[in-house]
């Protein structure tokens, strides 16, 4: 893990630490803790636990705002779909932490950079360290900016469940197809750093405009920033109407 990679990593966060080693130890797994006793590291596991505990604060508060008539109930099982293993996975997968988690050798050798578990503890981690690094408040910012989009295109359908189980690139181009009858573009605007650790800068464009920008550790997960970025300006425009 060099200083390249942890630049890289907070510019597809959007969040500047203070404190270096609150992010490094984020994406130490226990395996590699155990193994390397002598580095004194620690693992991630309790800022694992902190971080689930904010990222279910901002969850609840946000589906509160979103959804003011919604019964305990609903609510929670909204929650559910929001912080699964499989949401935060793919958040993971934007964030490139597949790349960048500490592991021991016979973690990395069972393909522990791939597992979900191992990748959703890394995300809860990293809001953990967020959170103790600036506060609620930035640690709300980085929540809200990865589902923020998801919560509002669940919000306009009478079925929110359903919605929430579907991934930003395919909420867009429902949404695109529905109100403009077009089809987002998506084309790699630049890739920055070394084959091992690139980072991937996206633009996505509609009737030949530029919409949005999206970064990401893989072409994949730069495409589903900018999704999620072009939601969300929609639905701010939405809002002016």
């Amino acid at each position: 893990m060099n200083a390249r990679s942890i630049q890289s990593l907070q510019n597809v966060l959007a969040y500047r630490f203070r404190n270096a080693h609150l992010l490094r130890q984020a994406l130490v797994h226990r395996s590699y803790a155990h193994e390397n006793p002598e580095e004194q590291r620690g693992d991630n596991e309790r800022l694992e636990f902190l971080g689930d505990a904010v990222l279910g604060l901002t969850i609840s508060h946000m589906l509160l705002e979103r959804f003011p008539d919604a019964d305990e109930g609903t609510l929670s099982r909204m929650r559910a779909s929001l912080v699964n293993e499989e949401q935060l996975a793919r958040i993971a997968g934007e964030l490139g932490l597949g790349d960048l988690l500490l592991l021991g050798k016979g973690e990395e050798l069972s393909g522990g950079r791939s597992k979900p578990s191992i990748l959703a503890d890394a995300v809860e981690a990293l809001l953990g360290a967020v959170y103790l690094d600036g506060g609620l408040e930035p640690a709300f910012g980085v929540i809200r900016r990865f589902f923020r989009a998801k919560l509002a295109q669940a919000e306009a359908q009478d079925d929110p469940l359903k919605r929430l189980d579907k991934d930003f690139k395919t909420q867009l181009q429902e949404v695109t197809q529905a109100r403009m009858r077009l089809v987002p573009v998506y084309d790699v605007e630049r890739e920055e750093g070394p084959d091992h650790d690139k980072t991937f800068y996206v633009t996505l464009s509609l009737a030949g405009q530029v919409m949005a920008r999206g970064v990401g550790k893989s072409k994949k997960a730069a495409e589903q920033a900018a999704a999620r970025e072009a939601l969300m300006r929609l639905e701010e425009d939405a809002g002016k109407i």
